[in-house]
């Protein structure tokens, strides 16, 4: 069943199951924030699979009435999988679509966050559900006053009823299971559920710039790792800049007068490169999966190309080899246009995108993707001792503006993460090692020799970041697409 009241439906006592991705993230640190302002308890528990939601629920599940599911739980049988008591309430917000049928139509336990603009496209009821008949009829009743004639006709009518019964039940079950299939056979993500909880907080009068800010980059996240179309992105960034504009207006009097703890929050175009503000701009278009492809920089005919586009944008190699902070400002005022003119001459036509960025005081500047990067990085983080759990809170932890110390070790991470990421790419490609199969390619990254300096001495059951980091297999092999026919 669909919540159509976000605001009156969910606020008691709470367990939390909150997935691990930035997006989940996100919208469960504005869940927080609504929580402590109503003084709502609620207990915090991050999953990373089904089996972990399965104990997690077993161990909890006397203690609690309501769960709240943070992506997680929308396309299963959550009932089904769970086994839950009765009484037990699901509040379900998720991005995976398609929803399970029983989850939606499930007036009693199940309540799904999703927003009513979203296209659904559910199956209507009476296609995918129907009561049981009692097929059973006897002629008993009429047996003793009956002629012979009469109880032959009357049966041969109950065989004919039977048999058309019979086949209409067949024909329905052969148009639910079209149905179903034409409903369930691709798998695709919804809005974001920071988005979706933004949404709440703002109904309920209690949105803020930093819940804003989270919205943002739970959007970006889901851009980031191509959870969803360019139209829906450029669609809900729409949405967003207006929040942007009324949290962040302010005279040139007030601006003056800002103090250095501020947040601001500005839309801008900025360029498609990972990291660059906080690295070199070399080695962002070297790890960036959009220019890397495009240049295929696994290729000496690559790298040659990517000298020609630098030479074409008119940067020196000397400056483009140092961190970004560093270099000339007068190569910096124009380089966005400069950059963006020369990517089209190359066939990048999609090197700018629309984004925001936040200021923290008047230092610390960070795009959405930046923060992207670097809370997923976090999470995924093998160099350190701790279970996945604390990964999961330093990574939480990050997305607040008092923790900038933790964001900015995230992005150094990332780095690493990006560069083992293009490294493992061209060692793909340069063993041929990314085999055709139909219509699909494949590699086997048990085959790659993956970058030895990535490991953390002592971890032996811990793998590098670039095999922790591919949740979404077509990551690496997205990139490995664009030119499947020109190995190096």
């Amino acid at each position: 069943m669909f919540v159509s009241d976000l605001r009156k439906e969910f606020y008691e006592r709470v367990l939390l199951f909150v997935a691990s991705d930035v997006d989940a993230l996100c919208a469960c640190k504005i869940l927080q924030a609504l929580f402590q302002c109503d003084h709502v308890q609620y207990t915090l528990v991050p999953v990373s699979g089904w089996q972990e939601l399965e104990t997690a629920f077993l161990e909890h599940k006397e203690q609690f009435r309501y769960f709240i599911l943070i992506n997680c739980g929308a396309n299963v049988d959550l009932l089904d999988i769970l086994q839950p008591d009765e009484d037990a309430i699901f509040f379900v917000c998720d991005t995976h679509r398609p929803v399970n049928v029983v989850n939606v139509y499930n007036d009693a336990q199940i309540k799904l966050l999703i927003k009513q603009d979203d296209d659904l496209e559910v199956p209507a009821y009476d296609d995918i559900f129907r009561d049981e008949e009692d097929e059973e009829h006897s002629g008993s009743e009429s047996d003793n006053g009956s002629e012979p004639s009469e109880k032959r006709t009357r049966l041969e009518e109950e065989i004919v009823a039977q048999t058309m019964k019979r086949r209409q039940r067949r024909e329905w079950e052969a148009r639910r299971r079209d149905i179903l299939f034409d409903y369930e056979q691709y798998e695709y993500h919804g809005t974001s559920s920071a988005m979706v909880m933004f949404d709440l907080a703002w109904m309920m009068s209690k949105d803020l710039n930093d819940m804003l800010w989270w919205a943002i980059v739970g959007l970006t996240d889901q851009w980031v790792q191509d959870k969803i179309t360019q139209m829906k992105y450029v669609t809900d960034v729409g949405i967003l800049q207006r929040h942007v504009s009324r949290h962040n207006h302010r005279n040139e009097d007030e601006e003056n007068a800002l103090s250095v703890d501020c947040t601001r929050i500005s839309f801008e175009y900025d360029l498609r490169l990972a990291l660059y503000q906080h690295w070199s701009l070399h080695d962002s278009l070297c790890n960036t999966c959009y220019t890397a492809a495009r240049f295929k920089l696994w290729s000496v005919h690559g790298q040659k190309r990517l000298q020609e586009f630098l030479a074409d944008v008119g940067l020196p190699l000397k400056q483009v080899k140092q961190k970004f902070q560093s270099m000339d400002i007068s190569l910096k005022e124009n380089l966005r246009e400069m950059i963006e003119e020369s990517a089209n001459k190359f066939g990048m036509k999609d090197m700018r995108v629309q984004t925001f960025s936040i200021h923290f005081g008047f230092k610390h500047k960070f795009l959405a993707s930046d923060v992207v990067f670097a809370t997923m990085s976090l999470m995924e983080s093998p160099e350190k001792d701790g279970s996945g759990t604390d990964n999961f809170i330093q990574a939480l932890d990050s997305l607040s503006r008092s923790n900038l110390d933790k964001l900015y070790h995230g992005l150094e991470l990332a780095k690493k993460q990006l560069r083992a990421t293009q490294q493992t790419i061209a060692s793909c490609l340069c063993t041929n090692l990314v085999i055709s199969q139909g219509p699909f390619l494949y590699c086997s990254l048990m085959e790659v020799r993956l970058p030895m300096d990535r490991w953390v001495p002592g971890h032996a059951c811990q793998q590098p970041p670039l095999t922790i980091s591919m949740s979404s297999p077509c990551r690496v092999l997205q990139t490995l697409c664009y030119f499947p026919n020109q190995h190096p």
